[in-house]
């Protein structure tokens, strides 16, 4: 129970915030504070907002009752600067995506909430892209970015935001709004707040009065610098406006809330080679590099060999990685140029400046793109990679620091050194050697105060040895955080840091704003608040909750996302192994029966962004499984066993639903199942516009005799039980389509015998029902084999779905086609297409992706319609098999954006029949198989 100022608080934040978006249990307030650091510190309170005026109510609510709080957009941060225990002010999933780009796109403006990979994308067609290129741009957000002032692998000192940045909406401590783009905002600011734009002109006065804090300033700012704030500002500019949007760039929502920052965008050369070189030591790498820093090169990423270690194996990598001595250290290098010729003389270049240093293999570039896009993936993911093997129980830490480029080989020896004496041997060394910025990574035990100890000794020698020997940066990239918060006296000095603290006190004199987190009196700050990693289950163990599962998830913005999902269950694990109290388990596991299974789509499309492939899909399927009770497994008996009968009473239910619909109409129909969910505490189903009818009685078919074409076809439960809904013009069911086009090229198509009672088992699999799932996997693959004669003709299923779960777990004599591979590989040579004036939109479903096929399913719908619409901002549609009708709320969530994005399109495609029907309901627009499409566009050859 809140108390004090925390329960006026709250009780102000009702009174102006729906609901919905204030958490104050335990579990939702324990996983929307987790982020990718270190530290674990759970918010008392946690707040979604959607647009700055909220920012503003929250803001004054929290200084008049002195309660301090903290902003966080995708907490990737890994220094502990987005977690606290107060109040954090989360950016509300489904807000804060708007964006613009000026005509000549020279400059794009973008609210906080929009990930930094999807700026890049609405640029790309324009030959731009933001500077900052962090490894975690396809999670991390535009909010964060800036805070942060991060960088990344190519912007060096000369991309970052603090560099590019042209304007900004900020809301200050005491909730007032300013625009410096706008002279109206700034003239209105400068009547209110003119003790803070004088103060800011004070101390460029005086700073600049000094010609040794201004030689070291530019000099500290010549490698890369997050370090407490950004004092540059008060040596680069002289007008306070501009003094005050690079200093609260980097500040790390300890001065202001950034609403909304324009870019200047920077040129995305068309031509790019990459190499993964190999050299005998660190040293010898980093002398290979200060050598390439003289040449065209675009990156130099090191990667040491404890981080090569952590990913052998993966693809794209040279094979014999593990044969490599162990004091090997790569370098993966990119260039770029603006025409073909020119990317040849710079890769020559390169090569050539190289000549005299050693190296443990041949150089060798590629321009090949899917190739290097797979070195580069490799790389960004080395944080996770490295978490990945470390021991069970223990956290990661993750440092960030920079050096003078012609000092970077001697203090790459030196923080071997420190390693070695404080026991961390094999500590993983990479990062962006071309800026003389490096990471590493330590598997730490934060259980007894021996390893606290251990910790924070550790901690002080780094410190000194880079302040005092190196003057180097003890944070490059990362933002200074709760990590370095306490030594940032010792990089800069007393009076740079007496600097700093007026900084604070001009902008947020009571100490509102993220507290503690860049500048913080406590020595003992940074060994403070240590998150505990216990084990908890083998499948999600490797999981260092840096947050690039998220952007991929369908339930992040109505529940909880997959990184939460795991550290909310590691949390009922701690409690329970110190014996809590059994009221509070119950509680936490009654919460995590919605929160974290019922609304789990476990489409597995979380393992495709994770660099450990931690699949947390299936973490939850086995949850499922250990949670079956007796009914539950009688119950998937009993409709594995009557499977026809089922799919008849599913297919008989749809048509009197749809009678029904016709005749008293969508309303009635929308109110009477709303009712029925509510009597039934959410049992029944819910209905929706786009529910289909049945699917109807199969197409006979007859072999021709002689035909050397043959395909054996088995139709889904899902098509042979639903048929279109109401909103389709083509009112042919998906078995009628897909024997059609199977004719129309020539094919004599087969059906295994009794398939009304086939299942694929995917249904109950996902269920967590895995005995019965390989009974039903059992029957199909003998019906297949029989079909097919023992594999001698392909396997081909219109749903996308099923056919992935087929794949693995059939017979490999059975040759299985997917329709969009099968239209593309197979039917193709034998039908001639015609582009339809149609615009179209297409929906990688999760199967889709996990088979890598999206960009097939793209190609296939231009050889048929002259404009193709891939949504950029949908992934899974969150209807998952059959919770969209038991949890509607995962498929609203995740395809909230999509009406927006499909704007113009006559009609949608995908590959599952379910999947359409929630693609229909949120688009405004019907959704059909891909194979409806192939087959109005086609005709047969000759």
């Amino acid at each position: 129970m809140l108390s004090g100022p925390y329960k006026k608080f709250l009780e102000g934040l009702r009174e102006s915030m729906p609901a919905s978006r204030i958490y104050t249990d335990p579990l939702r307030t324990l996983a929307y504070g987790t982020d990718a650091s270190m530290y674990r510190l759970t918010p008392k309170i946690v707040v979604d907002v959607e647009n700055e005026i909220e920012v503003s109510e929250v803001i004054r609510l929290a200084r008049r009752n002195k309660t301090p709080l903290t902003f966080r957009a995708a907490g990737t941060s890994l220094s502990g600067q987005g977690v606290t225990d107060s109040i954090l002010v989360r950016l509300s999933p489904k807000s804060w995506r708007n964006w613009s780009i000026n005509q000549d796109a020279s400059q794009i403006t973008l609210q906080p909430g929009i990930i930094g990979g999807r700026a890049n994308l609405l640029l790309a067609e324009f030959g731009k892209k933001i500077g900052p290129d962090p490894a975690s741009i396809d999670t991390c957000k535009i909010g964060g970015i800036v805070s942060n002032n991060s960088s990344g692998m190519c912007c060096g000192t000369t991309d970052n935001t603090y560099k590019t940045i042209v304007s900004a909406r900020f809301i200050f401590a005491d909730g007032t709004l300013l625009d410096t783009g706008n002279a109206r905002s700034r003239e209105a600011f400068a009547k209110t707040h003119g003790k803070l734009l004088n103060g800011l002109s004070d101390l460029h006065k005086r700073v600049m009065s000094d010609e040794v804090l201004v030689e070291r300033i530019r000099r500290k700012y010549k490698v890369k610098n997050t370090t407490g704030y950004s004092l540059n500002a008060l040596v680069d500019f002289e007008d306070p406006f501009d003094i005050l949007l690079h200093l609260i760039v980097g500040s790390e929502g300890t001065l202001a809330f950034v609403g909304q920052v324009t870019y200047r965008t920077v040129p995305e050369l068309p031509h790019k080679a990459s190499s993964l070189m190999f050299f005998p030591s660190v040293h010898a790498a980093c002398e290979a590099t200060i050598t390439m820093t003289k040449t065209p090169v675009n990156a130099v990423e090191m990667m040491d060999r404890a981080s090569l270690r952590s990913v052998e194996g993966q693809p794209g990598l040279p094979p014999g990685l593990e044969t490599l001595d162990p004091d090997v250290c790569s370098l993966l290098v990119e260039v770029r140029a603006t025409s073909d010729e020119e990317l040849d003389r710079n890769i020559a270049t390169v090569i050539a400046a190289l000549d005299k240093h050693p190296t443990v293999r041949p150089i060798v570039f590629t321009k090949n793109a899917a190739e290097a896009a797979q070195l580069w993936l490799i790389r960004k993911g080395i944080i996770p990679s490295v978490g990945a093997i470390r021991p069970p129980g223990t956290a990661q830490l993750i440092e960030d620091v920079a050096f003078p480029l012609e000092k970077l080989a001697d203090a790459v020896l030196d923080l071997q050194d420190i390693f070695n004496r404080h026991g961390y041997e094999g500590t993983a060394i990479f990062g962006h050697a071309r800026d003389g910025n490096l990471h590493f990574t330590l598997a730490q035990d934060f259980s007894t105060q021996a390893e606290i100890n251990r910790f924070g000794a550790f901690m002080d020698d780094l410190c000194r040895m880079i302040t005092e020997k190196y003057d180097g940066s003890l944070k490059a990239e990362h933002g200074t955080g709760r990590n370095i918060s306490a030594f940032v006296e010792m990089e800069w000095g007393a009076q740079a840091y007496a600097i700093m603290k007026e900084i604070k006190n001009l902008f947020d004199p009571e100490g509102v704003l993220n507290p503690g987190v860049l500048l913080n009196t406590d020595p003992q700050a940074h060994v403070r608040h240590l998150k505990l990693m216990p084990p908890s289950h083998e499948l999600i163990d490797k999981c260092t909750e840096c947050g690039f599962c998220e952007p991929t998830c369908p339930s992040r913005a109505v529940t909880l996302s997959p990184r939460q999902r795991i550290a909310s269950w590691r949390e009922i694990q701690r409690l329970k192994n110190e014996k809590a109290k059994p009221g509070v388990i119950r509680q936490w596991e009654k919460s995590y029966a919605y929160q974290g299974d019922a609304t789990c789509a476990a489409d597995g499309l979380c393992a495709l962004r994770c660099p450990a492939s931690i699949n947390s899909g299936d973490f939850i399927k086995h949850l499922r499984k250990e949670h079956a009770g007796v009914m539950t497994k009688r119950t998937a008996a009993f409709v594995g066993n009557h499977f026809d009968c089922v799919c008849k009473a599913v297919s008989k239910s749809l048509d009197a639903a749809n009678a029904l619909h016709k005749a008293v109409g969508a309303t009635f129909m929308k109110n009477g199942s709303c009712l029925l969910r509510t009597i039934t505490f959410g049992a029944s189903p819910a209905w929706n516009r786009a529910m289909p009818k049945g699917g109807g009685p199969l197409p006979k078919v007859q072999p021709a005799p002689g035909n050397p074409r043959k395909v054996v076809y088995f139709p889904s439960c899902i098509s042979r039980s639903m048929g279109p809904g109401r909103e389709h013009d083509d009112t042919r069911t998906e078995p009628q389509v897909m024997i059609s086009l199977l004719h129309k090229a020539g094919y004599d198509v087969i059906i295994p015998a009794g398939v009304e009672k086939l299942c694929c088992g995917m249904a109950f699999a996902s269920k967590g029902l895995g005995d019965e799932a390989r009974k039903r996997e059992q029957e199909l693959g003998a019906a297949l084999l029989a079909a097919s004669n023992n594999g001698q003709y392909p396997v081909i299923s219109e749903n996308g779905a099923c056919l992935l779960h087929m794949k693995e777990t059939q017979d490999n004599r059975i040759t299985l086609y997917e329709p969009i591979g099968f239209v593309m590989d197979v039917l193709r040579e034998h039908l001639s297409f015609t582009l339809l004036p149609k615009t179209v939109a297409v929906h990688a479903t999760c199967s889709t992706r996990k088979m890598n096929l999206d960009a097939k399913l793209t190609g296939l719908a231009s050889l048929c319609a002259e404009r193709v619409v891939v949504p950029t901002d949908t992934e899974c549609c969150g209807f998952a098999g059959d919770r969209g009708f038991s949890h509607p709320e995962l498929n609203e969530a995740a395809l909230h954006t999509l009406r927006f994005q499909v704007t113009g399109c006559d009609a949608g495609y995908s590959t599952s029949r379910t999947c359409q029907i929630g693609l229909s309901l949120h688009s405004g627009i019907p959704y059909y198989s891909i194979l409806n499409l192939v087959d109005e566009a086609t005709r047969a050859k000759g």
